[in-house]
């Protein structure tokens, strides 16, 4: 029965994503899990748990925003795996409050650990250049040198 209403949400999911044109951030949102799993087991076991008893289900039921239920998810996942606040980034590279998913919008975690790189938790369809060298810094890491 679980099996069944995972594949029904994951094909509402996989229909929503081609109907809005999100990206798909499930790989990534997996990589995060396995993190948990090795740094922070209580925090997986809560994931886990999140998954399968409110994520799931509230796809399943066709009856809110399944691209919004899984950007909640990675948002969760992030804050799991470091405390910390999330933000939208939209097309000009500004930072807003993290409200409610858009697919226009660069979604980041940004650890209380400065020392900490950001936590990608969605993408938007095609970053803007404003998005993709705020995503380069501080979820890449990456410096560019001055000539």
């Amino acid at each position: 029965m679980a099996d069944d209403l995972t594949a029904l949400a994951d094909r509402i999911y996989e229909q929503a994503l081609e109907r809005t044109g999100a990206r798909d951030p499930r790989e990534f949102y997996r990589e995060r899990l396995r993190t948990l799993k090795d740094t922070n087991p209580v925090g997986y076991d809560e994931a886990v748990a999140y998954y399968r008893e409110t994520l799931i289900p509230a796809v399943a039921s066709e009856d809110g925003d399944p691209v919004a239920a899984w950007t909640e998810y990675g948002r969760r996942l992030a804050h799991s795996v470091s405390a910390g606040r999330t933000v939208s980034i939209d097309a000009s590279g500004r930072s807003h409050p993290y409200e409610k998913s858009d697919p226009g919008r660069l979604i980041l975690h940004l650890p209380d650990d400065s020392g900490s790189r950001a936590l990608l938790v969605a993408l938007p369809t095609e970053l803007t250049s404003a998005q993709r060298a705020t995503y380069d810094v501080l979820v890449a890491g990456k410096q560019r040198t001055r000539g």
